[in-house]
């Protein structure tokens, strides 16, 4: 059982008892000091792509921790974007034009990094007639669209989001041992 299976296991339990029997806070005590040692955003990571679409929790939808992480999000793509130079921001109109930029990548890359399965086989690479899915070749991701250079930025922050998701939970699973 990984690390993120325990997480969501301790999310979604009704018994957070701590004893000699009864382990749940383990991963969450393990999730928080993962978060102080690092970057401070894996925690809600593993809680908005894991534990808030759960169906033990549909009733509370978990808006809260995604609008929390997107408004992070933004603001770290926006601090990316600047120290990476994507566009020059010289004038007004250049500042206003990167920092559309600057939230559409975000917005996109988060929503990728969440559910970036393809529309055509719902993420399994297979069809109903059990051939290969054309839209993605058989990998049951989607296509991120838009243009090159956009597409590449969004590329990019996704595999950011999946960097600080898999660091925060190695760090917390090193806890754990």
């Amino acid at each position: 059982m990984g690390f993120a299976d325990r997480y969501l296991h301790a999310v979604n339990s009704s018994d957070l008892r701590d004893d000699e029997h009864h382990h749940a806070t383990d991963a969450l005590c393990a999730a928080a000091l993962a978060d102080v040692a690092g970057a401070g955003l894996g925690a809600l990571l593993s809680r908005v792509k894991y534990a808030d679409g759960t169906q033990h929790r549909l009733f509370e939808s978990g808006t809260a921790n995604l609008a929390s992480l997107l408004r992070i999000w933004t603001e770290r793509v926006i601090q990316k974007g600047r120290e990476r130079k994507w566009v020059k921001e010289g004038s007004a109109w250049d500042a206003q034009a990167a920092q559309a930029l600057y939230r559409r990548v975000a917005e996109r890359s988060l929503a990728y990094w969440l559910d970036g399965k393809c529309p055509g086989c719902s993420g399994s690479g297979n069809t109903l007639d059990r051939r290969i899915c054309v839209p993605c070749k058989g990998t049951g991701r989607g296509e991120v669209g838009g243009g090159g250079f956009e597409r590449e930025r969004v590329l990019d922050m996704v595999s950011e989001l999946e960097g600080l998701l898999q660091s925060h939970n190695s760090r917390a699973a090193a806890s754990l041992r």
